[in-house]
């Protein structure tokens, strides 16, 4: 199975401080991989590098083969990126939103409506379309932000906690849609999270704690003690 990331000993500093300290990984292609840790473990820090918004102090990422610190367009291209924040354009309708992105990602308008429809048909946002997404409900503005950032066909998505301040049931319709992504599209995907029972949805989970990533496992090889399993890690380490 061929590697579409490789981030090897990444180090990030912040006025001389690493807040992320020599992490070294692999995503297969087609693979749900998770990072998991307490908030400020450096869960959102590494998917930011490894998705070129911001630079790495030293260390190597590359995406499908391309060095993102020589190519950085060409790995960008590659993405698709949600952060774990609303970011979209509140004042703009679902689909004003959606055709800015078109627009930036340079997507021609003849293959624009079809994308826009097969989009449509997978999120369920088409009736809303005309609707301004400051008054969609959490659940919805992830479906949003989640379309937006699978408008330019990407090879990778790269999700920084997706499933945060929503409600249980958008939580389930937003991983239905994710292991729908994954397997009908092939997607690689990368998410973070901080909620263990989402931990079992992954193929490869890394564990990571202060800027390092101390372990990584196959979740579903722990009979649904992965919780319990990381607590110890950390607390060992506490020691």
């Amino acid at each position: 199975m061929s590697k579409i990331i490789e981030v090897k000993d990444i180090i990030k500093e912040y006025g001389g401080t690493k807040v992320i300290n020599k992490v070294s990984f692999s995503v297969n292609e087609g693979e749900i991989y998770g990072i998991v840790g307490p908030d400020g473990a450096g869960k959102t820090t590494t998917v930011r590098l490894v998705s070129g918004i911001i630079d790495v102090t030293s260390g190597d990422v590359s995406i499908a083969g391309i060095d993102i610190k020589k190519n950085i367009e060409a790995a960008r291209n590659l993405i698709g990126y949600m952060p774990q924040r609303f970011s979209l354009y509140e004042d703009l309708s679902v689909e004003e939103n959606i055709n800015f992105f078109a627009d930036i990602f340079g997507i021609e308008k003849k293959q624009r409506a079809g994308r826009i429809a097969e989009l449509y048909k997978f999120s369920h946002l088409e009736k809303f379309k005309d609707r301004q997404a400051q008054y969609l409900s959490g659940g919805m503005q992830k479906k949003l932000a989640l379309t937006c950032a699978l408008i330019n066909f990407p090879k990778i998505l790269i999700l920084d906690e997706p499933t945060i301040g929503v409600d249980p049931l958008s939580r389930q319709e937003l991983w239905e849609m994710l292991a729908e992504l994954n397997k009908n599209s092939k997607i690689t995907i990368l998410v973070t999270t901080n909620y263990m029972d989402e931990v079992s949805r992954f193929d490869r989970v890394a564990l990571i704690y202060k800027g390092r990533f101390i372990s990584e496992e196959n979740p579903k090889a722990k009979n649904g003690a992965f919780e319990e399993y990381f607590i110890e890690k950390i607390q060992g380490l506490e020691k």
